[in-house]
């Protein structure tokens, strides 16, 4: 048995895990995110005059969410 070819199948097999974690923990924030923009436009939707206060904290909410993912993929 070559073991060279066995260490290169397992350091393969390690890469391809650690991509789909990377991709998991990058799927998750972009939910999120299209489910706060959802409800926060069946808010203004519902009371246009809270647009102002809806859009900042939706806003707030989505840089939270996109800087966890970035620091999630950038550790993997």
């Amino acid at each position: 048995m070559d073991f060279q070819l066995l260490a290169k199948g397992i350091a393969l097999a390690g890469c391809a895990i650690g991509a789909g974690c990377a991709l998991i923990a990058g799927i998750g924030p972009g939910i999120g995110e299209g489910n706060a923009v959802a409800k926060a436009l069946e808010a203004i939707g519902r009371q246009p005059e809270c647009k102002g206060d809806v859009t900042s904290t939706m806003l707030l909410g989505c840089a939270i969410a996109e800087t966890t993912c970035n620091r999630n993929v950038s550790a993997d």
